[in-house]
């Protein structure tokens, strides 16, 4: 899972710059708000919990999470609709696109364009799904077999070691459950949630690379996106 991993590392720099202008704290607002559909009580959401500590770490203002709760009573709100779109990119790469849109005729119009701008192109659905599966993933930036027989007592499937720190899988079901055994085991949590996590890599290098960064940060600017998978590595 390392190229996967590197993508991910990418993005985790990016999120610094996202959080300047703002970005960042569109696309968690609208995590917050469908996560919120189960309950506005984190101690009892843990969905909720989760995305709100990834608010705490990106320093999104109080006030927005308050707006982003509030939606779900808010009966003149626009609802958001989750959507998931699957894609090709450049080099014959998968992405999986998350979405969350109040408006899914702009939406979808604005995925395609950005994908065939930049070498991609939308995909029929299921085509490229089955190359991932659903997992929980957290991000630690603590290293060594201490952290990994942490997460592997709490119930984790697999640790990767990274540059910045370590990446530990879980089953989709288990997320909540292994991230509160790692909190409870004094690590601090810089990232956890669901992703689409691929079954097997494809290689890219040198001018395909370039190619297919530049498509996955086009992708992650709109401000529909909630979230960009991939199979490139």
């Amino acid at each position: 899972m390392s190229g996967h991993s590197k993508w991910a590392t990418t993005k985790r720099q990016k999120a610094v710059v996202d959080a300047k202008r703002g970005a960042l704290f569109t696309k968690i607002g609208n995590q917050i708000a469908i996560a919120a559909r189960s309950g506005t009580d984190p101690t009892m959401n843990p969905s909720l919990a989760m995305v709100l500590e990834k608010a705490r770490l990106a320093n999104m203002p109080k006030a927005n999470i308050e707006r982003a709760i509030a939606r779900v009573a808010d009966k003149n709100a626009a609802a958001l609709i989750e959507e998931t779109y699957e894609a090709y990119g450049p080099g014959g790469i998968g992405i999986i696109i998350e979405v969350a849109t109040d408006n899914k005729n702009r939406t979808m119009p604005e995925v395609r364009h950005t994908l065939e701008k930049n070498g991609g192109r939308m995909a029929d659905p299921g085509s490229v799904m089955f190359q991932f599966t659903r997992k929980g993933v957290i991000f630690t930036e603590s290293k060594g077999d201490e952290v990994m027989m942490a997460a592997l007592d709490a119930g984790a499937e697999d640790v990767t070691d990274e540059e910045d720190g370590t990446t530990i899988y879980t089953a989709s079901g288990d997320l909540a459950k292994v991230r509160e055994g790692l909190i409870a085991a004094g690590y601090e949590i810089k990232e956890a949630e669901l992703k689409y996590v691929p079954n097997n890599e494809v290689e890219v290098e040198g001018d395909t690379a370039e190619k297919v960064e530049k498509i996955l940060d086009a992708i992650d600017d709109l401000d529909d996106v909630v979230a960009v998978h991939t199979n490139a590595a």
